[in-house]
């Protein structure tokens, strides 16, 4: 997909296993202590129902429990990296760092739409009245310094991430918990403010690091020190900006358990940094890296190609996998001044003409983007159901009537009877009811202002793709820059909110959950890092995103999900892009992987996790 991956995908409605028919019963006394709760502990919590895996299950099914071990791989990230924190706001974390160096409490499965299995944690219970979750810690589980891990550490990873000195971004997805208590050694429980149908699994994805770790320092001031973690790789070495490599511990504490077997074989991985998308795709046919996942649809088309591809010693291949696409798009800046009128929003859109670049420009790869959940069952089609007006009908009077009609998806060139031309004459109009109109050569409003405006990003090749819709805005009277940064200044501005326009996409799960409190509420609009780039504030979005953590049923998700949708759509906060259902990867004909591939997964978390090198082909 044509943009930057940039974007948190989120949790689900999910119950204990055997928990839900349990709570039909009986009232449960609320989890006070381990020993009242040990009768309805867990090892894992799914999606409405029951886990794919049970307890005594063995490995993952897209893993090879057998794969061998040994080898080191070369992986590629662009741009720089300043700090080996990534929980801090300021500066930009090394590439691969989290994922590798950091366990959490439970590991989510990739073949389940929310399913998570206890990782750092043995086993896990919910409070009958969903106020609490409790989480027995393995006895084996041990820091890279080979310190046990406890509930005193859990506690203070919790606590610290939450603290000022960490990104603002946690303190927003952990808002409704409201502390974590210590029980005993290897027992910690999370209290929650009010029931939340997925807080427990959220709660779940905690990373949990040493506090001797930086030494006693201020957390925003642990900038290069190697991080005290637990997860299957350290830190080995590392020159700031250029290059990283984490060696697999070999005394990683959960070799053995059943969702660690044959994941993470590579002896090392390394990463080296590219500045620019020519360089890295060069650097690749070089041999300067060793797999690749594709954004960029010219790129995949005229570039992946030369002898060492036809001799096979450069393998090119799309893998499917069945992920929510969510919403990639030119996202606005409502706290500009110059976007706050829906009806220029809504204009810039119809400027768009995604048919022409699709065929020109992307050689047929791509679909439209039409939903803030595009490629699932919780995309707004057709019109709303009895249930969903019932969840908008309070709204009505402050709602545009489009709400409350069929869905459409967004405006089409393709004739007939639909053209560009139309498109404009229709923008024209939009505008001219917003105030501003053609003349002297630019479009303006009532102070003679031109309408000009910025988009930023970090990669040259959108400057191909952003130049045919900027020429189409000219049409209008309209400017639209394009500038390439850094990628840490770039990051930086989209921290303070220091844009005009941004191109980025929000990732979704197969069940939305409380990333959209960080995404599109009024709450996250003013807090820096956070991912509500376009600063919605509406106080029936934040009303839906209530009702999406609150639904009590995979049909009630679906419900006040799509009537959230509804409402985004209508709010042309973005002008919708682009999405394939595949990942086009590259790699060296060194590597073996399993049969199964996963259902939903991202291409590079599931090499890392799950290939090998053939040791007929190890270097």
């Amino acid at each position: 997909m044509e943009g930057r991956r940039r974007g948190r995908a989120g949790g689900a409605r999910v119950s204990a296993a055997g928990c839900a028919r349990l709570a039909v019963l009986a009232a449960w006394a609320v989890l006070a202590c381990w020993p009242a709760a040990s009768a309805w502990a867990v090892h894992g919590m799914a999606l409405g129902g029951e886990p794919k895996y049970g307890p005594g299950f063995l490995h993952f099914d897209y893993v090879d429990p057998d794969a061998p071990r040994g080898g080191d791989v070369t992986m590629s990230a662009m741009g720089n990296f300043d700090k080996l924190n990534p929980f801090t706001l300021k500066g930009r974390a090394a590439h691969l760092l989290s994922g590798l160096v950091f366990d959490t409490l439970t590991v989510q499965s990739l073949d389940e739409p929310f399913a998570v299995y206890g990782l750092l944690a043995e086993d896990m219970a919910l409070a009958a009245d969903g106020r609490s979750i409790t989480f027995r810690l393995r006895p084996q589980a041990r820091f890279n310094n080979g310190d046990p891990i406890t509930a005193d550490d859990v506690k203070y990873s919790f606590d610290t991430l939450r603290g000022k000195e960490a990104s603002p971004m946690f303190r927003q997805y952990w808002q409704d918990v409201k502390r974590a208590v210590v029980i005993d050694r290897l027992t910690v429980r999370f209290d929650f403010e009010r029931p939340n149908r997925e807080l427990h699994m959220i709660v779940g994805s905690l990373p949990v690091f040493s506090r001797k770790w930086g030494q006693g320092k201020p957390f925003d001031q642990i900038v290069t020190d190697d991080p005290i973690a637990s997860g299957p790789y350290r830190v080995d070495r590392y020159d700031l900006g250029k290059s990283i490599s984490y060696v697999r511990n070999p005394d990683y504490w959960g070799n053995d358990l059943p969702m660690r077997r044959g994941t993470y074989n590579f002896d090392r991985v390394n990463v080296t940094y590219f500045l620019d998308e020519f360089a890295r795709i060069e650097g690749f046919k070089a041999g300067l890296f060793d797999f690749v996942h594709e954004n960029a649809a010219k790129n995949w088309a005229r570039a992946y190609y030369g002898t060492k591809f036809d001799s096979g010693q450069l393998i090119k291949t799309e893998l499917p996998n069945s992920n929510a696409q969510g919403m990639q798009g030119y996202m606005f800046n409502l706290r500009r001044p110059i976007f706050q009128d829906v009806r220029v929003r809504q204009a810039l859109g119809l400027a768009l003409d995604f048919e022409w670049m699709n065929r020109q420009l992307f050689y047929n790869q791509y679909s439209r983007s039409y939903s803030y959940f595009t490629n699932s069952e919780l995309a707004a089609v057709g019109p709303p159901s009895d249930e969903e007006l019932a969840l908008l009908a309070p709204f009505r009077a402050q709602l545009p009537a489009e709400v409350f009609a069929p869905a459409h998806p967004p405006p089409v060139t393709a004739p007939p009877p639909n053209s560009l031309r139309n498109n404009l004459r229709e923008a024209r109009r939009l505008l001219a009811e917003a105030g501003w109109t053609y003349r002297d050569g630019a479009l303006r409003n009532a102070k003679g202002e031109p309408f000009e405006f910025e988009v930023i990003d970090d990669k040259r090749t959108w400057e191909r793709i952003v130049a045919p819709f900027a020429r189409n805005l000219e049409k209008l009277g309209i400017r639209m820059n394009f500038r390439v940064m850094d990628s840490s200044l770039l990051k930086a501005r989209e921290d303070r909110f220091d844009y005009d326009m941004v191109i980025n996409w929000w990732l979704s799960s197969q069940s939305p959950g409380n990333e959209l409190t960080f995404r599109v509420t009024s709450a996250s609009a003013d807090e820096p890092g956070s991912d509500n780039y376009p600063g919605i504030r509406s106080p029936i979005v934040d009303k839906l995103v209530e009702a999406v953590l609150s639904a009590q049923s995979r049909h009630e998700l679906v419900v006040a999900s799509r009537a959230l949708d509804r409402v985004l759509l209508a709010g042309y906060y973005v002008i919708p892009q682009w999405h394939n259902k595949v990942h086009r990867v590259s790699y060296k004909n060194i590597f073996g992987h399993p049969r199964t591939l996963p259902l939903y997964y991202q291409s590079e978390e599931w090499f890392l996790q799950a290939w090998w090198v053939r040791p007929d082909r190890a270097h």
